[in-house]
């Protein structure tokens, strides 16, 4: 397939200004591209790795990437998806989670080649701008009936819109311009909400006698089950592994509904079509495998977190349910791993065992505790518990302070001791 042809498999391309003019664009020789990122929070989440993943199948189609950080955009805030005015952050504030999403950036595409990418910042030229030359030589060019006529203002007339907000359009605009003059960049692509300011900068381009450029949007995740992409019940999925630990991260995707696991695996996986369909076939007649969720889950986890903590990831997955090693795990995957189950801080001298199951609230009572030990269904360290009345010993600990109960073959919990 040539890259369109993929991109189109994959249900990449929703909207784009010229379906012919892109396919000539792409599938022809090498042309500088954008994605721009602006810095809204400390980290970015899954629901960012669309554009990501884009970026680095354009790349490796041959074409060279320009990641913008928003440095100046992520002060004024995408009036797109909200009800009402955002918070401003300090610019403090922002500089340094733009600093950090350069980073997260970077790994995704390759900085070596004819093709190399280049990350880039928007306050560079947006910063040095007065106000003056931003009205004549931005605001000119855009006519006030066509910015109230764009969906991300109409929907926000009723309960109110800033003008700073209202203008966030026109510093978008103008990014694509300028990295149209510094890079000779011919496409922008994003997200389907970011539709009309992207046409906006299409517009902009031609307005300012830039050349043909041109546009395309991906399409916004949702579940088959209705609930919001990107949330697990711990929150946001978050790519920084301080905010979303690698095994928090794995199990996100190793849970995905089977409705959905073969539409992820065509926007965030490079695998072929010809392994996602085997995939989906495998979904179809063996579910409880759960041989899609796994492959997806291991590749991206080790997209964005790297070989190893994808390794760890799988390892204390297996572990903690019995099918491998607690002893290979490190006490940061462990802690983690533990943590999204429920982890019961015990302080001073280890109590017995049937009291950490209860405590734990893996029963709810002595009497369970004690007929679920009696029933062979209780694990200490994958080990089965013969006597809920002994004392746990300092030597059970993993890593000096870690403990593993389990009730059964899927429900576990975590002990962290202290002295």
């Amino acid at each position: 397939m040539t890259l369109v042809d993929d991109l189109t498999w994959r249900g990449l391309i929703q909207d784009s200004t010229d379906p012919d003019e892109l396919r000539k664009a792409l599938d022809g020789s090498s042309i500088t591209f954008y994605i721009g990122f602006d810095p809204t929070a400390a980290s970015l989440h899954v629901g960012n790795l669309m554009q990501l993943v884009t970026a680095r199948r354009l790349q490796l189609g041959g074409h060279r990437p320009l990641l913008l950080v928003g440095g100046a955009t992520g002060q004024i805030g995408d009036p797109g998806g909200k009800s009402t005015e955002r918070t401003l952050n300090s610019q403090e504030v922002t500089a340094g989670w733009a600093g950090q999403i350069r980073e997260q950036v970077a790994p995704f595409v390759t900085y070596d080649g004819d093709n190399a990418a280049t990350v880039v910042n928007n306050l560079d030229w947006t910063g040095p701008m007065s106000v003056i030359d931003f009205l004549r030589d931005v605001g000119k060019h855009f006519p006030v009936n066509k910015m109230l006529a764009r969906d991300v203002v109409r929907n926000r007339l009723e309960t109110g819109i800033s003008y700073t907000e209202f203008s966030y359009q026109l510093l978008q605009a103008n990014d694509f311009y300028q990295l149209h003059e510094k890079y000779d960049c011919r496409l922008q692509f994003g997200g389907s909400d970011q539709w009309g300011n992207i046409t906006a900068g299409v517009d902009f381009v031609r307005r300012r006698e830039g050349g043909p450029v041109h546009a395309f949007t991906t399409p916004l995740v949702l579940k088959a089950d209705g609930t919001k992409f990107g949330k697990s019940e711990s929150g946001t999925v978050w790519l920084n592994p301080e905010m979303t630990s690698p095994y928090a991260f794995y199990q996100f995707w190793i849970n995905a509904d089977d409705r959905d696991v073969v539409t992820y695996l065509k926007y965030f996986s490079f695998k072929s079509r010809e392994e996602i369909e085997e995939l989906e076939k495998a979904t179809a007649e063996r579910p409880q495998a759960r041989l899609a969720q796994r492959a997806l889950a291991e590749e991206i986890t080790a997209l964005v977190h790297g070989d190893e903590e994808a390794r760890q990831a799988i390892a204390a997955s297996q572990a903690l349910f019995g099918r491998g090693s607690l002893d290979e795990l490190s006490a940061d995957t462990l802690r983690a791993a533990l943590a999204e189950a429920g982890l019961l801080s015990v302080r001073g001298e280890l109590p017995a065992v049937g009291t950490l199951l209860k405590e734990s609230g893996l029963v709810a009572s002595a009497n369970e505790a004690r007929r679920t030990i009696s029933e062979g269904g209780a694990y200490l360290n994958n080990e089965r518990i013969t006597d809920g009345e002994a004392v746990v010993p300092a030597s059970a600990l993993l890593h000096g302070r870690f403990l593993v109960l389990r009730r059964g073959k899927r429900t576990f919990a975590g002990v962290e001791f202290s002295s």
